[in-house]
């Protein structure tokens, strides 16, 4: 007789836009799809869903979407049994009545916390640690990583060699560049900026106008469309909005889903990402990034980028890791980066290398999704 499969429950509280509905969305889908498990994924905020997924009906408080049954967080808690697993992802408060439905289970459920991703050495110490209990129900830490003993990074099966194969095929990038609307110049380095407000932009595009190579920058809807209309002179920017400036190229896109936003990265000679999601899916790319942290306070994110660059940047030398790291630090800091860009430049080929280096030593490990499974599965 067949066993009944497992089943999984993931809370997800929408707070920075898109960087926590898309590492859950891309996790739940990836549990259910290979891994054959019954996948619950509650989310407080549908619309913010809904630029990623935009076959949700955001008017409707349960529905199966990709394989995955999506329910809406409500106020008002519905009565509703616990699941097998149970995933609070990055330290959200679950519902009360759903506490006590995991501690009234004969068998507790497994219960973690799917914490933010850090290259911080003290997340391989704190990885699959007791956190808080709740009656008879006992909270476990689990953190992405890029390190052994963490739980890895999201990669769907197959994605390396998808990438790969498409990278190697110029006339797909072609038709979904023309599918976007884009159409670059003969030569142009394509650029991809995704990130948050930074008043070091101006200097950076200061420095592609002025370039002697053209740079086509293709930049989806998001936060940063402000900096790079001042910059622009124009009042605002809007989907399809197209400048030239000098040798830059400035092309606003719409926000896509999650499979095309790895095509653009895949598409691209360089990649700005911000977050977490899309600086997960950079890497994957292989191609030679900068990352926009999420700022914290006290500044204690810029531990964490910099314990970041220390994996990163440690097979490059050390002229190419100085400008490399010089040009991360000052974009974090909101600071100008038009002359770090430049130095970085002069280590192009070495950065390139780097970037599919990293992206090949980091596919070694088990992506998260099995990592988590593989929990479960050593826990019962």
């Amino acid at each position: 007789m067949a066993q009944p499969k497992t089943r999984w429950d993931i809370f997800c509280t929408v707070v920075d836009n898109y960087g926590d509905i898309g590492v859950t969305w891309r996790l739940a889908r990836q549990l259910a799809a290979e891994h054959a498990l019954v996948v619950r994924l509650w989310v407080d905020d549908l619309r913010a869903f809904e630029r990623i997924c935009p076959e949700l009906d955001i008017h409707l408080d349960a529905q199966w979407q990709q394989g995955v049954e999506v329910r809406h967080w409500p106020t008002e808690w519905p009565e509703t049994d616990a699941a097998d697993v149970v995933i609070a992802a990055f330290a959200c408060q679950l519902p009360s009545a759903y506490m006590d439905a995991m501690a009234e289970r004969e068998k507790p459920p497994l219960w973690m916390n799917l914490d933010y991703l850090s290259a911080e050495d003290w997340v391989v110490g704190c990885h699959g640690l007791p956190s808080v209990k709740y009656k008879s129900v006992q909270k476990i830490f689990f953190f992405p990583g890029f390190q052994a003993g963490t739980g890895g990074l999201l990669r769907e099966s197959g994605l390396l060699d998808r990438r790969r194969r498409f990278q190697q095929d110029p006339e797909s990038q072609r038709q979904f560049l023309q599918a976007l609307g884009v159409v670059p110049a003969p030569g142009a380095q394509l650029i991809s900026l995704f990130a948050y407000e930074n008043a070091g932009l101006a200097s950076w595009l200061d420095v592609l106008a002025a370039d002697s190579t053209p740079t086509h920058l293709l930049v989806p809807e998001g936060r940063i469309l402000g900096d790079v209309a001042r910059w622009l002179g124009v009042e605002s920017l809007a989907v399809g909005d197209f400048n030239v400036r000098q040798a830059l190229t400035v092309q606003v896109l719409p926000f896509v889903r999650q499979d095309q936003y790895d095509q653009l990265l895949w598409c691209c000679d360089f990649n700005a990402v911000r977050g977490e999601d899309s600086f997960v899916r950079a890497q994957w790319a292989g191609r030679p990034m900068l990352w926009h942290i999420y700022q914290q306070d006290e500044d204690i994110h810029l531990d964490k980028l910099d314990a970041f660059l220390a994996l990163y940047g440690k097979g490059l030398s050390t002229e190419a890791a100085e400008a490399m790291n010089g040009l991360w630090r000052a974009w974090s800091a909101g600071q100008p980066i038009g002359q770090h860009w430049l130095e970085a430049r002069k280590y192009w080929p070495e950065l390139q290398e780097n970037a599919e280096a990293w992206c090949l030593e980091q596919a070694l490990q088990a992506d998260l999704a099995t990592a988590l499974v593989q929990f479960y599965r050593n826990w019962i």
